[in-house]
Formats: C-alpha cells, sequence, structure tokens
C-alpha cells in the first residue's frame, strides 16, 4: 500500500493574513504523514512592483511577466515568502525546506507560447524531478515551495502556483497515494461567491459543466478547477478545495468541495 502525501497549495488573502497564516501552518504542521506545501503570493508581489513603479498586467488572473516584474516575483515569492513559511513551520517543529523550481533541478519548464497572449516569463511545466522532492520527504523534511520554475538555460520563469500543486501532485503519484488541497480564504467552491456558506460540497464534471455554462463558477475558480480535475484523469487520489483555516477538516471530509472524476 502506497504511503500518503499531502500536497497542499495555500494562497488568496490567507498569505496576507499573519493570524490566519500562522493558524494554516500550525495545522499543516500537525500533520504526520510527509507533505508539500505550494505557495502563491501575488498580492504582496503586486503591492511592492506598485510601490516602485512597475506597472502590473493581469489577463485571466494570470499575471504578464516582463523582466522587471520577474524580479519583484522572486523576490517576494523565494524570498520572504518562502523563507518566512519555513520559520514559522519551524516554530511549530516542522522541519522544513524552502525551494523553487531552479533548486534541484525541481521543475523544469518552457516559455508559454501563447497564439494571442504573450505572458512574458511565464513558464509551463515539463518535468518534475520526483528524485529530487523525495530525498527531502524521506527523511521527513517537508518542502515549501515557491511558484518559480526554470528552463535549464538560465531563465526562471514564473509559473502558477496551483498549476505546480496539480502537476507535482501528478508527478508524485506514481510511488505515494497522493491527496491534493487548494487552500485559501473562501470555504471551497461557492454557488455565490459574496456567500461563503453556499458551499458546493461535491462536484464532478458534468456538474460542474452545467454551473460553467450558466456563469455559476466564478470566474477566477476556473483554473483551479481545470487543474483539480485534471489531476483527477491522471492518477492523483482526491482533490479538495476549502478554507486554509480548516485544513484538518478539509482532510477529514467535514468542510470544503471534494472534486470527483464521477
Amino acid at each position: 500500500m502506497k504511503e500518503t502525501l499531502y500536497i497542499i497549495k495555500i494562497g488568496g488573502n490567507v498569505i496576507d493574513d499573519e493570524v490566519k497564516l500562522s493558524l494554516f501552518l500550525e495545522s499543516f504542521a500537525s500533520l504526520e504523514s510527509r507533505k508539500i506545501l505550494v505557495h502563491g503570493g501575488g498580492k504582496l508581489a503586486t503591492k511592492l512592483a506598485e510601490e516602485l513603479g512597475i506597472v502590473q498586467k493581469i489577463v485571466d488572473g494570470r499575471r504578464i511577466t516582463d523582466p522587471e516584474t520577474l524580479k519583484i516575483v522572486v523576490m517576494v515569492y523565494a524570498g520572504f515568502i518562502n523563507k518566512n513559511i519555513v520559520a514559522q513551520l519551524q516554530r511549530f517543529n516542522c522541519n522544513a525546506v524552502g525551494l523553487c523550481g531552479s533548486d534541484g533541478d525541481a521543475i523544469l519548464a518552457h516559455k508559454r507560447n501563447h497564439p494571442v497572449i504573450d505572458y512574458g516569463l511565464v513558464g509551463d511545466v515539463d518535468i518534475i524531478n520526483t528524485g529530487f522532492l523525495k530525498i527531502f520527504l524521506e527523511k521527513n523534511i517537508s518542502i515549501v515551495f515557491a511558484p518559480l520554475t526554470h528552463d535549464g538555460k538560465g531563465q526562471l520563469l514564473n509559473t502558477n502556483a496551483d498549476t505546480i500543486a496539480q502537476e507535482m501532485a501528478v508527478a508524485m503519484s506514481s510511488d505515494y497515494e497522493v491527496q491534493l488541497i487548494y487552500s485559501f480564504e473562501k470555504n471551497g467552491v461557492l454557488f455565490d461567491p459574496e456567500d461563503d456558506a453556499a458551499v458546493i460540497p461535491s462536484l464532478n464534471p458534468a456538474y460542474y459543466k452545467e454551473l460553467r455554462a450558466k456563469e455559476k463558477i466564478y470566474a477566477g475558480m476556473i483554473p483551479k478547477l481545470d487543474n483539480a480535475f485534471a489531476a483527477l484523469r491522471s492518477g492523483v487520489k482526491k482533490v479538495i478545495i476549502g478554507k486554509a483555516e480548516k485544513l484538518k477538516d478539509l482532510i477529514s471530509g467535514q468542510s470544503g468541495t471534494t472534486i470527483v472524476n464521477e
């Protein structure tokens, strides 16, 4: 029987809220299984860019990454946010290491080639170096992963954190029973984005298609759900979406939205 591996993506306003982040990290640290935390941090990057006078462009929830913006996201993602999370986990007696895609050749990617939109220095994942990640996991060292990859030719690439979590979950599923959790400030996938109690408890492809056709799915949730269904189709055991501070309830099925394939 395969060992359980939790791959948890943390994002949204939780990253910017010290109290919520601390509650989440305390729960994360207490998980006894092997675990990887993938984090975002776009709001802090946007704020710093604005303070430095660097104009930011967002298309369909994805950041256009010019060379100056890349410097900002590397400083914020792989710098402050990543190392702060690692430090907080150490406080909770969870030994952790902070990485990005260029460390140990962890994630090789290529610059996105979109037929209409030039996203700039944005990467789409090619290869996850599972052997490198397993070195840490097998020593019970949790991994905190910043959403940056590289192309093997010296170029760092900004890469969507939800996608990294999904690709990592798929790659690791050959060795582990992977549970992929997308955690943020909402209680789950909602019928109404303004009503946090309107949680959709379970979502399959047909129901998802129906809700999208009726424009009942918040636009910002669509890439996350696309990633979730792709992960299930590729061998990931379970995908859950919900509130970061309720991590243990998400894992036990008492909270959030469970994504199912049928």
